[in-house]
Parts: C-alpha cells; structure tokens; sequence
C-alpha cells in the first residue's frame, strides 16, 4: 500500500478517534456509569446475571451489592464449563478463545476469557490507540515508511473441546487482518512459533534486513532480542542495524531497571519510550504524551473500573470504590468488569492515581507482590526506587532481581536475601549493599524501624547471579519469552531456594 495512502487512512482514524477520546477526558464518570449498565444489561440473561439479579441493577449501589467480588478461584467452574463448550453462562455472544496466563507466582495457568467484542473493542482498540496518540504527539513521523517488529510471547495456540487457548499475543495474532503482516514483523508464521529460542533465531533471521522503525514487546525479552541482533551483527549499537528506529512501545514489568541499558544500546537522544498497561484481562492505559511517565486511563474499551484502598485491603470482602471517589496519591488493587464476562474480578494488579483530570496512573505492584514477614510493609515501588538510587550512586546496572525473607532463628535477626542479575557489577559489594540498605531506609520508615540496631531486621545478604540463571530458571519452568516474570518479591523462599539451587 503507497505511503500517502496509509498516511491518509491513518489521519482520518486519528482524527476520529481523537475526538472520541475526548469525550471520555470530559465525561469520564458519565461514561463509566453507563457502561456499566450496558454490560450488565447485555448480560442479564446469562447463567451469571440471572444469578445475581442484574435485570435489577440500575445503579453502581445496586451492582455493588449483588455482585461479589470474584477472585479466578471463584469463577474457575464456570471458565471450564465454557472451555467444554457451554456458553451463555456469564457472556452472551459465543466464546471459543482463551488467554492462557499463569502470571508471575501462580504455577497453575489461568484461562481468561477472550470474547470477540473484547478481541475488537478492547485489546485490538488498544494497540491502534497506542499508535493514535504516538502520531498525535509526533505528527511528523516516519514510523509508516518501515515495519515494526512485534516480540509476543511463546506463541503456540491450542485446541481443546473446540475452543482455543494460548498467549494472549498468540490470540491477537491469530485474529489479525491479512494486511496486518505487511506493517510488521516477524511474519504472522514466525510469531506463531512455539519454541521460544527457535523464534529468536528466526525473528533476527526476517527482520536483521528490514527497515526497522518501532518495537513493541516485553523490555526483559527484548533487550535479549537485541543483544542476540548485535550478537548476530557484530555491530556496536542497534542504530547501526536500524537507522530509522524511533520508538519503543513497551508494557509488562517497570522499565526503570532497564532505562539505562536501551539508552545505551539504543544511542539516540530523541529515542521514544511509550508505555502501555495490557494483560490478558485487557488493555486499560496508555501514555498520552510523548515525555510524561504517567498512564492515560481508558475508559471506553468496555471495562467498569472500580478501587480498593491498599490501607484496607482484605481480598474479596474489601470495600471498594467506583472511579468517581478515587484521590491521589493513594495505592489502590484494581477491580475489573469486562466486556468477555469478568465481574467485578480482583486481577492482583495494584495503581495509583497522578491526576484526576484527566484520570491518570502508575503502576505501583502487585497486591501480592511484597514482603511484610517482619512488619516492614516492603512494596515494589520501594524497591524499584532504591534500586534507581542505589545504581545511580555505584554505576551499576541490573536486568533481574528476585528479594524473599531470611526468617528469625534462636536470637538471630531476620533479614532480606538478594539474587541479582548484573549486567554491570558494582565495584564494591559491600558498598552496593550498604548504599542499597540506606536508600530503603530513606524510602520506607517501616523498613527503618525493623533496622534499628539490626534487632529484627539484619543487613540484606545479597548473591550476584550467575550467566543465565534467570533464564535457565524460567526456561526449566516452561515459561520463556512474552509476559513471563521473574517473581521480584515474596513472603516465601520458594523462588530463592529454586534459584540458589540452579546457581551452584
């Protein structure tokens, strides 16, 4: 297809879209109030909606009471009922595809519903969006005049009792238009590769020629990409390969880890980052703006949001809040209702609001994703922070980490063990250590306290990873590549003792 032919099919999208956008950025609550309604109404017939009375539902009161908080656990039966082929037990329309997902700590898998409207108006809606407002803000672009390389996850779809299963990438992939593969790369044949490392092999091998300008994917799976396109290569940096690369869309995990390791690989100072929050369950937010860290959140994409104050957290006996009454600055677990039947599902997720006009967010962790064995209230966000810091400070660079607990024995203290991944090791570890030790200090009073005098909480005991153990680690798991993580905190020592026993 000519250029300015797609340039003039792009700019009409846009500016259409645009104006919908704009809607949800005036009407925000007005709109979440009456999708609400609409998915409970499209759903009242269900097994599901006639179950919990959702013909009675004119309100988010209403929705509130007669519906209660759903963990995967608690819709688990009805999933493996549709997966055997029932429907119309908590979504109307016809669901034969689902987004296999096992998450960062669970080992079972999860299967998450994919409907077609989700498919079309959330996940699809999401990734022409994300390219909307990149070329909002950049209306000068070139990123038409090449292809973007695409990096999804072990893209395998499988069938079973006539539905389908597979990484949510596989899903889109599978779903997408044929012109699709003429603005990307790999070819649809190559991302529906299962074998992760064949895939690597074959990614470089399509798209080493190509002209290169935009990535999207992972940051952790994608810097091993480009490190093995240098590899492959032997050029110094990947501007070398692809001149005309200029932004990277990336999701997933933090990114701050890896900031410094794409400036470097990537030497380019008017380089793009954009970030967006996608998962299985949806796509919920998009930076909006070209410099800004914060996340648009998207409010027409047929999920009902609603907020649980971390402070009072209990799991799915929490009070919750529905968008109108959220504030800033506050750490809330997100609540979903969707447009594939999750209602009012606790998807682990936790975010904070930046602004309220327009609503506006950070990713601060997971709702499990901590460690308080000793009372030190030890977040994600705390740790990511000091780690900035404390590499800043000693010129090193991480890719993986993983933190548990030293548990108290006899009248020794308690304490936090380390495993981390450097791609730079620090001069001095124990300098590392300390400047690490203090920057949690600074950041977490809790933390602090627990420190005092090493009573209950002892210096952090850190182990340098060796080559690979990480990925050996998620490659012996079957769980290589795509929106697979290494678990970064937890209240166990499962994931340390796995790892120290591959380290030796």
């Amino acid at each position: 297809m000519a250029l300015p032919i797609v340039n003039s099919i792009i700019s009409w999208f846009l500016k259409k879209r645009i104006h919908q956008i704009e809607l949800f950025l005036k009407y925000p609550n007005d709109v979440q109030n009456e999708l609400l309604l609409k998915l409970t109404h499209t759903a009242k017939g269900t097994e599901f909606g006639e179950k919990h009375a959702f013909k009675n539902i004119k309100s988010y009161t209403d929705f509130s009471k007669n519906v209660p908080i759903q963990k995967y656990e608690s819709i688990e039966p009805l999933i493996d009922r549709c997966r055997k082929g029932e429907q119309n037990l908590f979504w109307p329309s016809s669901i034969k595809w689902f987004a296999k997902s096992s998450g960062t700590t669970n080992a079972k898998s999860k299967f998450i519903p994919v409907s077609g409207e989700a498919l079309e108006y959330c996940h699809m809606k999401g990734g022409k969006d994300m390219l909307c407002l990149y070329l909002h803000n950049n209306p000068e672009t070139k990123l038409f005049t090449g292809k973007g390389l695409k990096l999804g996850g072990s893209s395998a779809i499988y069938e079973d009792n006539n539905s389908y299963f597979g990484d949510l990438s596989a899903i889109i992939t599978e779903n997408l238009p044929f012109w699709a593969d003429y603005s990307s790369a790999p070819s649809q044949e190559v991302s529906l590769m299962a074998e992760w490392e064949t895939k690597m092999e074959a990614i470089i091998d399509e798209t080493i020629h190509e002209n290169i300008t935009s990535l999207v994917g992972v940051p952790s799976w994608m810097l091993v990409l480009l490190q093995r396109v240098l590899e492959r290569t032997g050029k110094q940096n990947i501007l070398e390969v692809w001149p005309n690369l200029e932004v990277y869309f990336h999701g997933g995990v933090n990114f701050n880890p890896y900031r410094e390791q794409y400036k470097k690989i990537i030497p380019k100072k008017d380089f793009k980052y954009f970030e967006t929050y996608n998962a299985s369950e949806g796509f919920f937010a998009l930076q909006d703006t070209n410099s800004s860290k914060e996340l648009l959140l998207m409010l027409d994409y047929g999920i009902f949001y609603e907020f649980i104050d971390m402070k009072s957290y209990q799991g799915e006996t929490s009070k919750t809040i529905p968008l109108s009454d959220v504030k800033e600055g506050i750490d809330y677990a997100l609540i979903i209702t969707t447009n594939s039947g999750l209602w009012r599902y606790l998807i682990g997720d936790t975010i904070r609001f930046t602004s309220l006009n327009p609503y506006r967010i950070k990713i601060t962790g997971r709702t499990k994703h901590y460690i308080n064995v000793f009372g030190e209230e030890l977040n994600i966000e705390n740790v990511e922070d000091a780690l900035k810091l404390t590499c800043e400070k000693t010129g090193a660079l991480i890719s993986e980490y993983t933190v548990g607990p030293i548990f108290m024995k006899d009248k020794k203290s308690g304490g936090h063990e380390w495993i981390i991944n450097f791609t730079k090791e620090p001069e001095n570890m124990s300098y590392f250590t300390e400047i690490l030790d203090n920057s949690l200090k600074a950041i977490n009073s809790d933390y602090e306290a627990k420190r005092y005098n090493s009573m209950t909480l002892a210096m952090p005991k850190i182990h340098v990873a060796r080559k690979n153990l990480f990925y050996d680690w998620l490659k012996k798991k079957g769980k290589l590549g795509g929106q697979h993580k290494v678990p970064r905190l937890s209240n166990s020592r499962a994931f340390l003792e796995e790892l120290l026993t591959l380290q030796d």
